[in-house]
Formats: structure tokens, C-alpha cells, sequence
């Protein structure tokens, strides 16, 4: 039979638990084509590039151009 506790956590102990369980900002690494932030072991949204070579062939709007 599985254990129960004894008493009963008061709700201060049971936060002091909790505050170590938190969500975080995922880390961002730099492509190595065009240096654009993106999250790591992805392809790259700007370029298409993943691990030095092109994997998605990316359309350029004809308004990105100009400016």
C-alpha cells in the first residue's frame, strides 16, 4: 500500500516547492548564413538554411525589396 503523509504542507511550504517550477524564455541561437535569431536545432525562417546547408527554398516578397 502506498504511503500517505502525516500531516498536512502548509500553503507557504507547498509555494516554496512550487517557485522552482516556472516556465523560461527559450534560448535563441544565431544563424551561421544570415546571423538572424532563431531557436536552436530548427531551420532557419529568414534564409531556410539548417546546418550550413539550404533546406527550404524561401520566396522574397516583391514589397520586402523595397524602401
Amino acid at each position: 500500500m502506498p504511503q500517505e503523509p502525516k500531516k498536512r504542507h502548509s500553503r507557504q511550504r507547498q509555494g516554496k516547492r512550487r517557485a522552482s517550477i516556472h516556465l523560461q524564455i527559450p534560448k535563441g541561437a544565431a544563424c551561421a548564413n544570415c546571423s538572424n535569431i532563431t531557436l536552436p536545432h530548427t531551420v532557419c525562417k529568414q534564409c531556410g538554411y539548417y546546418d550550413g546547408r539550404q533546406v527550404l527554398a524561401i520566396k522574397k516578397n516583391k514589397n520586402e525589396n523595397r524602401s
